[in-house]
């Protein structure tokens, strides 16, 4: 499973890497030590608290996206697998997307909970890219 750093949890999260590290003092998120001593919070645990911090409504600010490009760099919260489609969620910040896609792209991209991956949106579609 995928572990992330303080900082990049901290921009999953859309807070400040020192929001995270108050939230990991706290225990509000669990940690764990890497060999160099880095604390890591497994991916997911970090999808978990993603949600929780979401619905909470405790970032720090509104990132706008306004090109037709939008972004939202995030974590993967839930894959629902059917017999040909599939559904992938995405917490980017304080962003919940979803996205319904084939199976065979959602095994292509070996998308699963706790990954971190990129909501692309342009018009009413969602791409995905695994990042």
């Amino acid at each position: 499973m995928q572990s992330y750093t303080i900082g990049q949890a901290a921009r999953l999260l859309g807070v400040s890497p020192d929001t995270a590290r108050r939230w990991a003092d706290a225990g509000r998120v669990a940690t764990h030590r890497d060999e160099g001593g880095r604390r890591l919070i497994d991916g997911r645990d970090l999808a978990a608290f993603s949600i929780e911090v979401a619905q909470a409504g405790t970032t720090e600010e509104e990132v706008p996206y306004t090109s037709a490009r939008n972004a939202f760099p995030g974590i993967v919260t839930a894959v629902k697998l059917g017999d040909v489609a599939a559904q992938v969620d995405i917490q980017a910040g304080p962003h919940r997307l979803v996205s319904l896609l084939t199976r065979e792209a959602v095994e292509e991209l070996g998308l699963e909970v706790g990954m971190q991956a990129t909501a692309r949106v342009k018009s009413t579609s969602v791409h995905i890219d695994r990042t």
